[in-house]
Protein backbone atom coordinates (compact mmCIF):
# COMPACT_ATOMS: atom_id res chain seq x y z
CA UNK A 1 0.00 0.00 0.00
CA UNK A 2 2.59 2.54 1.08
CA UNK A 3 5.20 1.49 -1.47
CA UNK A 4 2.69 1.60 -4.30
CA UNK A 5 1.43 5.11 -3.67
CA UNK A 6 4.89 6.44 -2.83
CA UNK A 7 6.15 5.28 -6.25
CA UNK A 8 4.93 8.65 -7.48
CA UNK A 9 7.67 10.37 -5.51
CA UNK A 10 10.09 9.60 -8.35
CA UNK A 11 8.01 11.79 -10.68
CA UNK A 12 8.18 14.73 -8.27
CA UNK A 13 11.89 14.12 -7.68
CA UNK A 14 12.57 13.99 -11.42
CA UNK A 15 10.59 17.21 -11.92
CA UNK A 16 12.50 19.06 -9.20
CA UNK A 17 15.88 18.15 -10.67
CA UNK A 18 14.91 18.62 -14.33
CA UNK A 19 15.15 14.98 -15.36
CA UNK A 20 11.41 14.66 -16.03
CA UNK A 21 11.63 17.33 -18.71
CA UNK A 22 14.26 15.24 -20.52
CA UNK A 23 12.11 12.12 -20.26
CA UNK A 24 9.03 13.90 -21.55
CA UNK A 25 10.82 15.22 -24.66
CA UNK A 26 12.27 11.78 -25.45
CA UNK A 27 11.02 10.15 -28.67
CA UNK A 28 8.57 7.90 -26.80
CA UNK A 29 4.97 8.63 -25.98
CA UNK A 30 4.08 10.10 -22.62
CA UNK A 31 1.57 7.29 -22.27
CA UNK A 32 4.50 4.84 -22.36
CA UNK A 33 6.29 6.83 -19.67
CA UNK A 34 3.23 6.74 -17.40
CA UNK A 35 2.62 3.03 -18.00
CA UNK A 36 6.29 2.24 -17.42
CA UNK A 37 6.34 4.16 -14.14
CA UNK A 38 3.14 2.41 -13.02
CA UNK A 39 4.40 -1.06 -13.93
CA UNK A 40 7.76 -0.39 -12.27
CA UNK A 41 6.17 0.80 -9.03
CA UNK A 42 3.70 -2.09 -9.00
CA UNK A 43 6.49 -4.61 -9.61
CA UNK A 44 8.55 -3.28 -6.70
CA UNK A 45 5.53 -3.32 -4.37
CA UNK A 46 4.61 -6.85 -5.47
CA UNK A 47 8.15 -8.12 -4.88
CA UNK A 48 8.05 -6.63 -1.38
CA UNK A 49 4.73 -8.43 -0.86
CA UNK A 50 6.27 -11.70 -2.05
CA UNK A 51 8.98 -11.33 0.60
CA UNK A 52 6.19 -11.13 3.19
CA UNK A 53 4.82 -14.49 2.00
CA UNK A 54 7.83 -16.12 3.66
CA UNK A 55 6.27 -15.34 7.04
CA UNK A 56 2.86 -16.92 6.33
CA UNK A 57 3.81 -20.32 7.84
CA UNK A 58 4.72 -18.56 11.11
CA UNK A 59 1.10 -17.36 11.32
CA UNK A 60 -0.01 -21.02 11.07
CA UNK A 61 -1.62 -20.44 7.69
CA UNK A 62 -1.00 -22.81 4.83
CA UNK A 63 -1.28 -21.87 1.17
CA UNK A 64 -1.32 -24.10 -1.85
CA UNK A 65 0.88 -23.22 -4.80
CA UNK A 66 -2.21 -22.06 -6.70
CA UNK A 67 -3.28 -19.82 -3.83
CA UNK A 68 0.22 -18.34 -3.63
CA UNK A 69 0.18 -17.49 -7.34
CA UNK A 70 -3.33 -16.04 -7.03
CA UNK A 71 -2.13 -13.96 -4.09
CA UNK A 72 0.80 -12.64 -6.12
CA UNK A 73 -1.50 -11.76 -9.04
CA UNK A 74 -3.88 -9.95 -6.67
CA UNK A 75 -0.98 -8.07 -5.09
CA UNK A 76 0.12 -6.92 -8.53
CA UNK A 77 -3.35 -5.70 -9.57
CA UNK A 78 -3.81 -3.94 -6.22
CA UNK A 79 -0.32 -2.42 -6.40
CA UNK A 80 -0.85 -1.27 -9.99
CA UNK A 81 -4.06 0.50 -8.97
CA UNK A 82 -2.42 2.29 -6.06
CA UNK A 83 0.72 3.12 -8.04
CA UNK A 84 -1.47 4.70 -10.71
CA UNK A 85 -3.14 6.77 -8.01
CA UNK A 86 0.26 7.87 -6.69
CA UNK A 87 1.37 8.83 -10.20
CA UNK A 88 -1.80 10.82 -10.77
CA UNK A 89 -1.22 12.74 -7.55
CA UNK A 90 2.48 13.23 -8.34
CA UNK A 91 1.79 14.51 -11.84
CA UNK A 92 -0.13 17.44 -10.35
CA UNK A 93 2.30 18.40 -7.58
CA UNK A 94 5.49 20.40 -8.01
CA UNK A 95 7.42 19.88 -4.74
CA UNK A 96 8.46 16.89 -2.65
CA UNK A 97 7.09 18.43 0.53
CA UNK A 98 3.65 19.03 -0.99
CA UNK A 99 3.58 15.49 -2.40
CA UNK A 100 4.36 13.97 0.98
CA UNK A 101 1.66 16.02 2.69
CA UNK A 102 -0.99 15.22 0.09
CA UNK A 103 -0.11 11.52 0.00
CA UNK A 104 -0.32 11.26 3.79
CA UNK A 105 -3.68 13.04 3.75
CA UNK A 106 -4.94 10.50 1.20
CA UNK A 107 -3.08 7.40 2.38
CA UNK A 108 -3.91 7.28 6.07
CA UNK A 109 -7.69 7.58 5.67
CA UNK A 110 -7.57 4.92 2.95
CA UNK A 111 -5.56 2.64 5.23
CA UNK A 112 -7.50 3.17 8.44
CA UNK A 113 -10.90 3.11 6.72
CA UNK A 114 -10.23 -0.38 5.39
CA UNK A 115 -10.41 -3.83 6.96
CA UNK A 116 -6.60 -3.91 7.27
CA UNK A 117 -6.61 -3.17 10.98
CA UNK A 118 -10.15 -3.86 12.20
CA UNK A 119 -12.87 -6.31 11.13
CA UNK A 120 -15.63 -4.40 9.36
CA UNK A 121 -18.52 -6.21 11.05
CA UNK A 122 -17.74 -4.58 14.42
CA UNK A 123 -17.65 -1.00 13.12
CA UNK A 124 -20.43 1.52 13.75
CA UNK A 125 -22.83 1.89 10.81
CA UNK A 126 -21.54 5.31 9.73
CA UNK A 127 -17.94 4.08 9.69
CA UNK A 128 -18.93 0.86 7.93
CA UNK A 129 -20.44 2.97 5.16
CA UNK A 130 -17.15 4.85 4.72
CA UNK A 131 -15.31 1.52 4.49
CA UNK A 132 -17.61 0.40 1.66
CA UNK A 133 -16.68 3.44 -0.44
CA UNK A 134 -12.95 2.84 0.04
CA UNK A 135 -11.34 0.96 -2.88
CA UNK A 136 -8.51 -0.22 -0.61
CA UNK A 137 -11.09 -2.20 1.39
CA UNK A 138 -11.79 -4.41 -1.61
CA UNK A 139 -8.10 -5.03 -2.32
CA UNK A 140 -7.43 -6.02 1.28
CA UNK A 141 -10.58 -8.14 1.41
CA UNK A 142 -9.58 -10.07 -1.73
CA UNK A 143 -6.13 -10.79 -0.26
CA UNK A 144 -7.72 -11.83 3.02
CA UNK A 145 -10.12 -14.19 1.24
CA UNK A 146 -7.22 -15.99 -0.44
CA UNK A 147 -5.06 -16.23 2.69
CA UNK A 148 -7.83 -17.09 5.16
CA UNK A 149 -10.28 -18.78 2.80
CA UNK A 150 -9.75 -22.22 4.32
CA UNK A 151 -10.08 -21.01 7.92
CA UNK A 152 -13.51 -21.86 9.33
CA UNK A 153 -13.51 -19.03 11.87
CA UNK A 154 -12.42 -16.36 9.39
CA UNK A 155 -14.91 -13.60 8.66
CA UNK A 156 -14.32 -11.55 5.55
CA UNK A 157 -16.17 -10.01 2.69
CA UNK A 158 -17.52 -6.50 2.35
CA UNK A 159 -21.28 -6.55 2.80
CA UNK A 160 -23.36 -4.41 0.43
CA UNK A 161 -27.16 -4.38 0.70
CA UNK A 162 -27.12 -7.60 2.72
CA UNK A 163 -24.93 -9.37 0.14
CA UNK A 164 -21.41 -10.45 1.06
CA UNK A 165 -19.06 -9.66 -1.83
CA UNK A 166 -17.25 -12.67 -3.32
CA UNK A 167 -13.61 -12.37 -4.28
CA UNK A 168 -14.37 -11.88 -7.98
CA UNK A 169 -16.35 -8.70 -7.24
CA UNK A 170 -13.58 -7.46 -4.93
CA UNK A 171 -11.13 -7.92 -7.80
CA UNK A 172 -13.52 -6.16 -10.19
CA UNK A 173 -13.75 -3.12 -7.89
CA UNK A 174 -9.95 -2.95 -7.56
CA UNK A 175 -9.48 -3.37 -11.31
CA UNK A 176 -12.06 -0.65 -12.07
CA UNK A 177 -10.35 1.67 -9.59
CA UNK A 178 -7.02 0.87 -11.27
CA UNK A 179 -8.40 1.61 -14.73
CA UNK A 180 -9.79 4.95 -13.55
CA UNK A 181 -6.56 5.93 -11.78
CA UNK A 182 -4.43 4.70 -14.69
CA UNK A 183 -6.48 6.74 -17.15
CA UNK A 184 -6.19 9.84 -14.97
CA UNK A 185 -2.43 9.33 -14.57
CA UNK A 186 -1.93 8.89 -18.33
CA UNK A 187 -3.98 12.00 -19.09
CA UNK A 188 -2.00 13.96 -16.50
CA UNK A 189 1.28 12.85 -18.08
CA UNK A 190 0.07 13.88 -21.53
CA UNK A 191 -0.46 17.49 -20.44
CA UNK A 192 2.81 17.80 -18.47
CA UNK A 193 5.08 20.66 -19.44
Amino acid sequence: LFTSIMAGVSVVWDREFGFLKEVLVAPISRTSVAIGKALGGATIATIQGIFMLVFIPFAHVSLTVGEAFLLIALMFVFSLSLTSMGLFIASRIKSMEAFQVVVQMVLFPLFFLSPAMFPTQFLPAWLGTAVKFNPVSYGIDSLRQVVLGSQESAVFGIELFGYRMPIILDIAVVALFGIIMGTLAIRSFRVQE
